[in-house]
């Protein structure tokens, strides 16, 4: 009992992040997961990134010391210009900032504009890991409701004049825009458009989370909301789907003012990233590997989701369970609302046999979707192994409804 006293109320009230709990169970001999968002082993880029070792010897005594907040120079520039296509011009350094992956960005954002009680509107389902940082800074989140493209920015208008009239300071809107965690949609050009008039008019910052922004299997790329609105946007990625988590380098692009804010957070947080793994990407991305290993990415991942739907026509749709396809990222998103299943339940029914997904219940705002919907991954497990999981699944759902 001795330390829960001294617990601050926050620590009394925060959650554990059920993707990285059931990570646990997943070491029992013969589990398959389905329940985890991480990138493939396979495509790692191992022999092309240990050419850029050599730099230990070349530049071992100043990679090995504290390095600038703000990100490595030469990393930035480079991010600077391949993203210019994405970002609708060449940003400057100073309106970027190298983090230690981008969950951390989020947090810098939230220390900087969010006060207790201050209101973030955010997507129904959203990714879990923003709602426990929001969770940690006392904000109020209220959700929006989604549909195939995204954040249903028609609501979004009359919801915050309700939350002004109620006295509520509407301080952020936080937006996955590309194959959205958990639901693997994208807001569509339109809609884009809208939020960012939104956000003008009403002078609302907009977080633009893009993790999987580039894992784009089909379609055209869509221009991102901060194109049309640099003033109220800061737009997010990182290298964790794209090259590997382990880097741990997000980039966060906005105002100086606001970069500046984080940067001084940042200061009393982790001082700087790591100068070593900051190098040794740079060193890889001017050899123009990341082009290249992408397009490898790429013809995996799609040849994975594309076995992922076969299974689902095969074995989950006879059964009632609907789902949109995703044209990137990593995720389908399942709904049970025809079987009046409570994933919840269905999720440990699951574990029994073998095979892990996530409820939605972590990913959700409204209580009216935390039974009707799960997430299911496809990046992570070979084909034989998503086609096993499926049937598992299915197998499942059957007994479930005896």
């Amino acid at each position: 009992m001795f330390w829960e006293q001294h617990f601050s109320e926050v620590a009394k009230n925060s959650r554990p992040s059920p993707v990285r709990e059931i990570i646990k169970v997943l070491s029992n001999e013969g589990m398959i997961s389905l329940a985890g968002g991480m990138p493939a082993p396979e495509v790692f880029p191992i022999d092309e990134f240990y050419e850029g070792v050599g730099i230990l010897k070349e530049q071992g005594r100043d990679i090995l010391q504290y390095s600038l907040t703000e990100g490595d120079k030469n990393l930035k520039a480079f991010l600077a210009s391949w993203n210019a296509k994405r970002l609708g011009r060449e940003v400057r350094a100073e309106e970027m900032l190298l983090t230690s992956g981008s969950q951390q960005a989020l947090d810098l954002i939230a220390w900087s504009i969010l006060d207790p009680g201050d209101v973030v509107i955010a997507e129904d389902p959203t990714y879990l890991a923003a709602l426990n940082v929001f969770s940690n800074h006392q904000a109020e989140v209220v959700s929006i409701p989604m549909d195939k493209q995204g954040l249903q920015t028609d609501f979004l208008e009359n919801k915050i004049e309700e939350l002004l009239k109620r006295g509520k300071k509407v301080k952020l809107i936080y937006t996955i825009v590309n194959f959205q965690n958990p639901a693997g949609v994208c807001l569509s050009e339109a809609r884009r458009a809208k939020l960012a008039q939104i956000a003008q008019k009403y002078d609302i910052v907009v977080l633009e989370d893009d993790p999987y922004g580039y894992l784009r299997y089909e379609g055209e790329h869509i221009a991102s909301v901060y194109s049309l609105c640099n003033e109220n946007v800061v737009y997010v990625g990182s290298f964790s789907k794209i090259l590997s988590p382990a880097v741990r380098i997000g980039w966060v692009v906005g105002d100086e003012k606001i970069i500046r804010a984080m940067t001084i957070f940042k200061q009393s947080i982790d001082i700087c990233s790591s100068a070593i793994t900051q190098s040794l990407t740079y060193a890889y991305c001017q050899k123009g590997h990341l082009d290249t290993h992408l397009s490898k990415m790429l013809r995996i991942y799609k040849a994975k989701r594309d076995k992922m739907q076969e299974c689902l026509e095969a074995y989950l749709s006879p059964l009632g369970v609907v789902w949109e396809k995703p044209l990137g990222g990593f995720f389908f998103w399942l709904d049970f609302k025809k079987l009046r299943i409570d994933t919840n339940e269905l999720a440990q029914k699951a574990l029994e046999n073998q095979v892990a997904i996530i409820p939605a219940t972590p990913f959700c705002v409204d209580p009216a979707n935390v039974a009707r919907f799960a997430r299911i991954n496809f990046s992570y497990p070979d084909e034989a192994t998503i086609k096993e999981g499926i049937k598992r699944l299915a197998k499942t759902i059957e007994a479930y409804q005896k």
